[in-house]
């Protein structure tokens, strides 16, 4: 399959891809991973071996589109968690549900 990351063209196929990682210890996954073989590396650590460029070049979208479209299984970020709301007096709570301002 062809692709571009970086503005670099190149022919990727699955197998070539299996067989760069083959032998390539997984780095602590913060971010985005892909899974290869048995194992699930930073999506950014699978670019630079596979494009053989410095991991600032390209970005992990760039990479992610490629090993989605060979049939690795991706992850992107875990999704936020909300930020804890600020809990409500009795006074403000009773006047919320009157829809009243509260007093201060």
């Amino acid at each position: 399959m062809r692709c571009v990351i970086a503005r670099f063209p190149f022919d990727l196929t699955k197998s070539g891809v299996l067989e760069s990682m083959k032998g390539v210890k997984p780095e602590e996954i913060f971010g985005e991973s892909v899974t290869i073989g048995h194992r699930t590396y930073p999506v950014k650590q699978v670019g630079q071996v596979i494009t053989r460029q410095d991991r600032r070049d390209f970005s992990a979208g760039e990479v992610l589109r490629a090993m989605t479209r060979l049939g690795f299984t991706c992850r992107g970020l875990p999704p936020r968690a909300a930020a804890p709301k600020r809990a409500l007096t009795p006074l403000q709570q009773a006047s919320a549900m009157l829809g009243i301002p509260a007093a201060i």
